[in-house]
């Protein structure tokens, strides 16, 4: 069946809190973050066979924030490259559904998960199709705390300097990343002027709007045509954890998955509340009657930002036993 960009972002979400509750796998957030994104790119924009999934002509498409690729896994599922049903095997011993995104399987062109290399592989792809005279483009989807990597702005100047006009990247702007928020880690505002000074078309939007990512790529694709030749950046401004409100902008969800209880049960019953018409829950058709709620000593709604919870007196205290320490042991050898 072929879905709406609006109904597999809804599918990629579902599939996403049941593959990581079933295997205890991470990265729920980036995934909820990033599933606007994929579904326009495979309900929209990109050329493809999932019948003849090595067709030469097909767009080719990387997620270099390889730790969101239960996102990938379940756009392709949806669309036919493989069977829905084996995505319960995600993270699993002996499946194809590798924690990060794994090229074993049908549709994906590379695999990814340490983080800064899928724009530079990106680059190349586009690199190659140019010299071969090919008309397909090449779509990569970075992370905005993988644009720490020296390894994206190197890409990002060969780009330009090879006039990849047959290249996008899309950022997931979900402004956190590993342990907090991006701005706190290492700043990389003004983010857009950064794009353009390495030779880049820059497209600002709201990542979770399906209105402004369709409009995004198609102006990609006017850019494209442009004299310049230039490659095109679309820094879509994301939420991390998009669609579970205790989820979003918690860093929490960067590694936790949803467990048994309020967890699930709260994940699972939001997503229902607002699924699409003409969609069906694979996993709970009817919802989850009387579902387990969070109670009042239940972690939910805190700050689990590393510049909140780091406790900053912990090694001042420390610095006064060790010198204590030091002293005692300059009067013991006196």
């Amino acid at each position: 069946m072929k879905y709406s960009s609006e109904q597999l972002a809804w599918l990629i979400r579902r599939h996403g809190i049941e593959m990581t509750h079933l295997s205890g796998g991470s990265h729920i957030g980036a995934i909820l973050s990033v599933a606007d994104i994929v579904a326009v790119l495979y309900a929209d924009v990109m050329k493809y066979d999932c019948k003849v999934p090595e067709w030469s002509e097909r767009d080719r498409f990387i997620l270099s924030k390889g730790h969101a690729g239960a996102s990938i896994y379940a756009a392709l599922a949806e669309n036919g490259f493989f069977e829905v049903e084996e995505l319960k095997t995600h993270y699993q011993n002996g499946s194809r559904l590798s924690g990060h995104v794994s090229h074993h399987l049908p549709g994906v062109d590379f695999s990814t998960g340490s983080l800064g290399h899928g724009l530079s592989a990106g680059t190349g792809m586009a690199y190659a199709a140019k010299k071969d005279g090919k008309s397909h483009k090449v779509y990569v989807v970075v992370g905005d705390g993988e644009c720490d990597e020296g390894s994206v702005w190197e890409a990002a100047l060969f780009a330009n300097h090879f006039r990849l006009n047959n290249l996008v990247a899309i950022v997931d702007h979900n402004h956190m990343q590993s342990l907090d928020f991006q701005e706190n880690t290492l700043e990389i505002e003004d983010f857009g002027t950064k794009w353009k000074a390495f030779g880049w078309n820059v497209i600002e939007i709201n990542g979770n709007d399906h209105a402004e990512l369709k409009a995004a790529f198609a102006k990609a694709d006017e850019l494209s045509h442009n004299s310049d030749h230039k490659p095109t950046v679309i820094i879509a401004n994301t939420i991390k954890g998009c669609g579970v409100s205790f989820m979003q902008n918690d860093i929490l969800w960067h590694y936790r998955f949803p467990h048994d209880g309020w967890e699930y049960d709260s994940a699972v019953s939001e997503l229902f509340a607002n699924k699409p018409e003409g969609v069906a829950d694979p996993y709970t058709p009817d919802g989850i009657k009387d579902p387990v709620l969070p109670g009042a000593d239940d972690d939910i709604g805190n700050d689990h930002t590393f510049s909140y919870t780091w406790n900053t007196a912990y090694p001042e205290k420390m610095r006064r036993v060790e010198a204590k320490s030091g002293s005692a042991e300059r009067e013991h050898k006196i």
